[in-house]
């Protein structure tokens, strides 16, 4: 009985994301010998300002890569209250 969880960044199309549903169904057969109707897929899509890597969020990156002006974080708060 496969559990599938994934997040994901916002903005598939339903299409994008019951093609990948149906490829992780079709994965866990494959893999596990998982019977389809006991294996469950839940996908979380996260909003862009709610995913950050290297302390940037997705929607800091691709304003960035537009050109677009952003409220960066602060890169070491701790050091901004000292001042």
């Amino acid at each position: 009985m496969p559990l599938i969880e994934v997040s994901i960044a916002r903005g598939r199309t339903p299409e994008q994301l019951r093609a990948l549903i149906a490829e992780l169904h079709r994965a866990a057969e494959t893999a596990v010998g998982a019977v389809p109707d006991n294996t469950t897929v839940i996908i979380r899509e996260i909003e862009h300002e709610h995913w950050s890597r290297g302390n940037q969020t997705i929607a800091e990156r691709n304003a960035a890569a537009s050109g677009a002006v952003v409220n960066e974080a602060p890169q070491n708060a701790a050091a901004e209250q000292r001042i």
